[in-house]
């Protein structure tokens, strides 16, 4: 499995206007809702924000990765938004979340889960990328940099 396999252009939106956290999430949270992923929205942005409470999804340099395991998601589903000023995600490096990706998937598989999370995080850690999807001003545009980017890097096993 790859990252574009659950992500879709259709997924990502330029750009983000919640000024919070919070808003923000439900603004990615509301992109999957009507794609056959959950049925009940409110109890995956309860699911994310609880994971919110254990420890920061702002893992620093302008980028969170808000994510859940909830039994209502029947796959797994990425989606992204980026931020003209950011929201604050009381980030470790206290920069505001410009690049928010929000991955949801069924509790089922939890290796999966893990191996996303890792998947984002090693393609988003680089400068360049980031400073490109921060440029982009259409889905499709953010869509072909995270797969030309991915193309680099093996395939996740299922």
């Amino acid at each position: 499995m790859k990252l574009i396999d659950v992500i879709k252009p259709e997924y990502i939106k330029i750009p983000l206007r919640g000024k919070t956290r919070e808003e923000v999430v439900k603004e990615l949270i509301e992109i999957l809702s009507d794609k056959d992923i959950f049925d009940d929205p409110e109890a995956v942005f309860s699911a994310v924000m609880d994971r919110e409470k254990i420890m920061t999804t702002g893992v620093g340099r302008g980028v969170a990765i808000p994510h859940c395991k909830k039994e209502e998601c029947a796959k797994f589903a990425i989606a992204l938004g980026i931020h003209p000023d950011g929201a604050d995600f009381h980030s470790i490096d206290n920069s505001p979340a410009r690049i928010i990706f929000l991955l949801v998937g069924p509790e089922t598989n939890p290796g999966m889960h893990i191996r996303l999370l890792s998947r984002i995080s090693r393609i988003i850690s680089k400068d360049t990328l980031r400073d490109s999807l921060l440029s982009s001003v259409q889905p499709e545009e953010a869509y072909n940099l995270l797969k030309a980017e991915e193309e680099k890097y093996f395939e996740i096993p299922s």
